[in-house]
């Protein structure tokens, strides 16, 4: 889970979990939900490793060499210099570098009618029906996948599409967010399914475009995306079903 996926949990454990509560207990009950929420990441990354270790990485040696430098006093200026230009700027130009002809992609979708509905509105519509079947809706669905430069831009996209805007837009109070999200449909079982996909689906653009720079590798680049995204499936479906079913 990609950090730009919290303030999207938390959004949802504030508007649908613990909206009732107040003072320090809220923001004790909201630390405790996103803490289970973390808990069943790390547990689901152990058993998906474990299944990794016995299927496609079965036999592979796994080993891991760190060689340590001479030590040497480090040189503050240097030290601040390599960090912008080594880490930051090069981690801005690779998000730039999808974030933008992303951001064109999402603005067409919300600008372009086709009869009587946009672009954006007809593909929402087509993911629909496979959506519901996760717990979602193809809004929801839809979003995820635009937003695969960036998780922080999906909340703005489901506003967008939801409200039928052509740019994307936040709302900054949450009880205006719930009431337009409960207008369109969503349960306490599409706010914890889309907490579970949220938790389990596809790594952003940047993490995977140093998977392929680290790996050298398109074919395990592929794999990073698939697992995880077959795992948010997967366990969507299965909670998305279960839960209808002691309805």
């Amino acid at each position: 889970m990609g950090g730009g996926a919290f303030p999207t949990l938390i959004a949802i454990i504030t508007m649908f979990f613990i909206s009732g509560a107040s003072g320090v207990f809220s923001s004790i009950l909201s630390a405790a939900v996103l803490s289970g929420v973390i808990v069943l990441g790390i547990i689901m990354t152990f058993f998906i490793s474990k299944i990794l270790s016995v299927t496609i990485l079965k036999g592979v040696p796994s080993s891991f060499t760190l060689e340590l430098p001479p030590y040497r006093r480090p040189q503050i200026g240097k030290v601040i210099v390599r960090s912008v230009f080594d880490r930051t700027l090069f981690v801005l130009g690779r998000a730039v570098a999808v974030a933008a002809p992303a951001g064109l992609v999402i603005w067409l979708m919300a600008n372009i009618t086709i009869g009587d509905a946009t672009l954006l509105a007809h593909c929402s519509g087509f993911l629909d029906p496979f959506a519901r079947l996760m717990g979602l809706d193809g809004v929801i669905l839809l979003a995820f996948i635009l937003g695969f430069p960036a998780n922080e831009i999906v909340v703005p996209i489901i506003i967008m599409a939801y409200m039928a805007e052509g740019s994307l837009r936040e709302i900054n109070d949450l009880s205006v967010l719930r009431e337009l999200l409960a207008a369109n449909g969503w349960t306490w079982i599409t706010a914890i399914s889309t907490m579970l996909f949220s938790l389990m689906h596809w790594p952003c653009s940047t993490t995977c475009l140093t998977i392929r720079k680290e790996t050298q590798s398109f074919k395990w680049t592929a794999v990073s995306w698939l697992v995880p995204t077959a795992a948010g499936f997967i366990v969507c479906f299965l909670f998305s079903t279960i839960a209808r079913a002691f309805l």
